[in-house]
């Protein structure tokens, strides 16, 4: 259970980072997000704020920056005493045909979904030793099937679920367990997107809270390290 667990999640303020905030939130967690703009995580923590249970606390943070992420962790540490679970969630996707992909749009994903997450483990880990605590990190179906235009994504994706997989087995030894969720379709704001009612059939960002949640709850001697997760039932085409 999350109940007096101390979170980290990255890109917290909207879609699926904001969706399990608000679950560990509902189950007693006092929960930080972070984002890039201070506008985003103000809206954010003033709604999460609501819950009649937990704690919710934002900070602007980059996650390309090493030092970023360390002051964040060190902030937690000094506000709370203790850091227990690490959701790294920010991304950033451009989907494009390799003759079209600017030099920018591959950095951009490289670096926020494949590097930003080595810094977000690399500045927890210290303190997750401490605590036996758990890194969650989001990766993608995309992560182990590729496609067309998705040079980029998927080969951030194919590396942060092998990044991840070889961070559980360093850190196990340590009481710290890792597992890495591979959702398909999930109807949030990625992209640019904006969710309707005709995404209704895709998983919503509540439905990654509550697997995180649910592996929260697995028995100690219990790892699942990799999660895939797709709608049950998508539109015929």
């Amino acid at each position: 259970m999350a109940e007096g667990k101390v979170v980290y999640i990255t890109g917290g303020s909207k879609g699926i980072g904001y969706g399990v905030a608000a679950h560990l939130l509902a189950q007693g967690a006092t929960v930080y997000i972070t984002a890039r703009s201070q506008q985003g995580v103000d809206a954010a923590v003033a709604t999460l704020s609501k819950s009649d249970t937990g704690k919710a606390k934002g900070l602007v943070c980059d996650v390309r920056s090493l030092d970023d992420q360390t002051s964040v962790v060190n902030q937690i540490i000094a506000e709370e005493g203790k850091l227990d679970i690490v959701v790294a969630n920010a991304g950033v996707g451009h989907f494009q045909p390799i003759d079209k992909m600017s030099v920018g749009e591959w950095h951009e994903m490289i670096d926020i979904n494949l590097t930003g997450v080595f810094n977000t483990v690399k500045a927890c880990v210290e303190a997750l030793k401490a605590s036996k605590g758990y890194i969650i990190t989001i990766a993608s179906l995309a992560g182990t099937n590729f496609f067309a235009k998705g040079s980029g994504y998927n080969a951030s994706k194919f590396g942060l679920v092998g990044f991840t997989q070889s961070v559980m087995l360093d850190l196990r030894q340590y009481g710290i367990k890792v597992t890495t969720i591979m959702p398909g379709s999930v109807s949030t704001y990625f992209n640019n997107r904006t969710p309707d009612e005709s995404e209704a059939w895709k998983i919503q960002s509540e439905d990654i809270g509550q697997i995180v949640g649910d592996l929260l709850q697995m028995h100690p001697r219990t790892l699942p390290s990799k999660i895939e997760v797709r709608p049950s039932q998508p539109p015929s085409k």
